[in-house]
């Protein structure tokens, strides 16, 4: 059995990212809870209580003003009534994924299985059901490593909105249910924080606290393969501290039960003293270029939870990113909204039908692949800026590059119109054998002087990104 982490940087620096994650490239996560019940998009139980602001005004007119019917009352009317995880699963399998996340909970503090820290829960409160449970039966099936989500460390400060009223209107000066003395384990007691988001994480000893006994339920219950902090590592500074143990005790209960570790715990702090205790995950972004460790993106194919308002990304988009992600040793996370109800709708099954027909195609270019001595050619660039991630116009020069056993996987972006692709990355001494485009035949080519160039068909096998398999 390997040896057991200690609750301490210099011990917790001996963490190497287990092969797993660097295998699976793809996984699909479910960022669904009470928040999605009006279908009105993301940080609904903060906004709810913003005078003013959208979900407010949505909010007020939908269900009553929040000093009467507040955020507590949201979470009784989510029932997950048509949630079929093994249904949806087999969709995800299909689409590529290979490992899959649930959230356990959201900023709202509100638990998503059957915590016995938390009374406010989906056995206790609204479906019923035990959903993370369900789910890790669910990606069990398949064989797929199981992930949790935790946002409960920013909760704190987040959710200081419950605990104002408003300033004008027929309600000027009532307050909120946030001030309710009957569900103030639920509304935290945080009147400290009055200054929006800030601090993301809180310096509230009674609050960490509570935190580490959260966290350490849902390692112990659920003995996660991967723990997602949607902060950096909690508490930050001179709390750091309080991250660590939770760290240690997420690898040390997987060393228990595989007598190695396998899981992944990931953060969002980019100084490498801090991500080097696990893995980066970057929000909704990526990054420039090939890093030395494995990496995460987490990214959706719309907004966090369901909003009847939002677009989609388009198949070729998503697929494009995963590329691209791949090429630089990354790892991408992707959610799919669900209703309230369970169900994802039909432009979801779209787009994971899409990327089932592609990944049957592709997906030997992506799945235990590793970096190439570069990631790719041409000139055209993701945009590396926080949360934004526009499609990028790509020109028939744009490849992105993967690499396995003998093999390079060069992905054309855009496949030229002349059907000759002309690749310029190769050295003199790197002799290639054959070449192929995957879901099809050997093909044509010519090598000189390190440049190789491939005569494509004129029928391709996927509308989407296509690759050329080049062995050596």
């Amino acid at each position: 059995m390997a040896a057991k982490f200690e609750a301490t940087f210099d011990s917790l620096y001996g963490y190497e990212c287990p092969a797993w994650f660097n295998d699976v490239k793809f996984g699909i996560w479910s960022h669904w809870g009470p928040q999605s019940v009006p279908m009105c998009g993301d940080w609904y139980a903060k906004n709810m209580y913003i005078e003013g602001s959208d979900q407010y005004k949505y909010h007020v007119r939908h269900y009553g003003h929040p000093s009467k019917f507040g955020y507590k009352d949201i979470c009784k009317l989510w029932k997950a009534e048509k949630f079929d995880p093994d249904a949806l699963m087999d969709l995800y399998y299909k689409a590529g994924a290979r490992y899959f996340v649930a959230q356990a909970t959201h900023h709202d503090n509100f638990f998503n299985y059957d915590s016995k820290v938390n009374r406010m829960n989906s056995v206790n409160v609204g479906p019923g059901k035990d959903i993370c449970s369900m789910w890790k039966a669910a990606s069990d099936k398949y064989g797929m490593p199981f992930g949790l989500t935790e946002h409960l460390a920013a909760s704190f400060s987040w959710w200081q909105t419950n605990k104002g009223c408003d300033k004008s209107g027929p309600y000027a000066g009532v307050p909120y249910d946030g001030n309710d003395l009957e569900y103030r384990d639920f509304y935290h007691d945080n009147y400290e924080h009055t200054t929006g988001n800030a601090p993301w994480l809180t310096q509230n000893q009674k609050f960490m606290e509570y935190w580490t006994r959260s966290i350490n339920e849902m390692i112990d219950k659920f003995k996660p393969d991967l723990l997602y902090s949607d902060s950096e590592l909690p508490f930050g500074g001179e709390f750091y501290g309080v991250g660590l143990e939770a760290v240690a005790r997420l690898y040390n209960t997987s060393i228990e039960k595989y007598g190695e570790n396998r899981a992944v715990y990931t953060q969002k702090n980019r100084d490498p003293k801090i991500y080097k205790v696990g893995v980066l995950d970057i929000e909704k972004s990526q990054l420039p270029g090939i890093q030395e460790k494995p990496w995460q993106t987490d990214t959706c194919i719309g907004n966090w939870f369901y909003d009847a308002r939002q677009t989609y990304k388009k198949p070729g988009h998503i697929i494009e990113m995963l590329v691209d992600i791949v090429s630089k040793n990354g790892t991408m996370l992707l959610n799919i909204l669900q209703k309230p109800d369970g169900s994802i709708d039909e432009w979801a099954v779209y787009i994971l039908e899409e990327i089932a027909k592609w990944n049957k195609v592709a997906s030997e270019g992506i799945y235990g692949t590793r970096p190439f001595r570069v990631f790719g050619e041409g000139d055209s660039r993701v945009l590396i800026e926080g949360f934004k991630e526009n499609e990028v116009q790509w020109n028939s020069s744009d490849y992105r590059f993967t690499a396995k056993d003998n093999n390079l996987y060069a992905f054309m972006m855009r496949v030229p119109e002349n059907r000759v692709a002309v690749i310029k990355s190769l050295k003199e001494q790197e002799k290639v054998k054959s070449v192929s485009i995957l879901g099809g035949d050997k093909l044509p080519f010519e090598q000189s002087f390190g440049v190789l160039t491939v005569k494509l068909p004129e029928k391709l096998p996927t509308e989407y990104t296509n690759c050329l398999k080049i062995t050596f």
